[in-house]
């Protein structure tokens, strides 16, 4: 479910300290029912079981082969204009507290790379010629005490064109990708006993 912007800007995550300068895209929540404040680890895990980006609907694998496509095609997504190529990575960013051995190691199945991981909040980021983005997941408290995984999308778009290349896909993410994930997380935290 989309989230006001105030529920991760609000939030004392640790990734306000490192990424100011990227703009908040989208908030969204996934439900976890039964989960309590020690189960984001769990939930990690149950999301790497599931499979990245290709274990998705048809419709969703599309979509991305598509944009993949389109990037080797234009060279959207070339080495020098990637992490350590156009932009630094966050990674370089961190202060000694949040420095991990798999801080920029790829995160399997899918185009991010670590940044840091926490007991109740992880990053990832991605960059090519359209944006630098962060996929940000955190664990929150719900009212009647059960815990929710939350995710932000921030980025800094790459001048104009990355600009409108976000507006030209911001209606695919909201009609398509965004509930495709939403049914694979969630049922990836109702099957996490099959993974472990």
């Amino acid at each position: 479910m989309r989230l006001p912007e105030i529920e991760h800007t609000a939030r004392p995550w640790r990734i306000h300290e490192i990424a100011s300068d990227f703009r908040l895209e989208d908030v969204w929540s996934y439900r976890t029912p039964g989960a309590g404040p020690d189960d984001f680890p769990a939930m990690l895990a149950a999301l790497r079981a599931a499979g990245g980006l290709n274990v998705n609907p048809p419709v969703v694998r599309f979509l991305f082969a598509v944009r993949w496509r389109l990037g080797a095609l234009f060279g959207w997504d070339k080495p020098r204009q990637g992490l350590a190529g156009r932009v630094g990575t966050l990674c370089d960013r961190l202060p000694d507290d949040l420095r991990q051995d798999a801080a920029g190691d790829p995160v399997p199945n899918t185009p991010f790379t670590m940044v840091y991981e926490l007991r109740d909040e992880c990053a990832i980021e991605l960059a090519n010629k359209t944006a630098h983005d962060i996929c940000h997941l955190g664990w929150v408290a719900k009212d009647d005490g059960e815990y929710e995984l939350r995710m932000a999308a921030l980025v800094k778009p790459n001048g104009p064109f990355g600009r409108l290349y976000m507006a030209a896909i911001k209606p695919v993410r909201y009609l398509v990708v965004y509930p495709a994930l939403t049914r694979k997380w969630e049922r990836a935290w109702r099957n996490r006993h099959m993974y472990s």
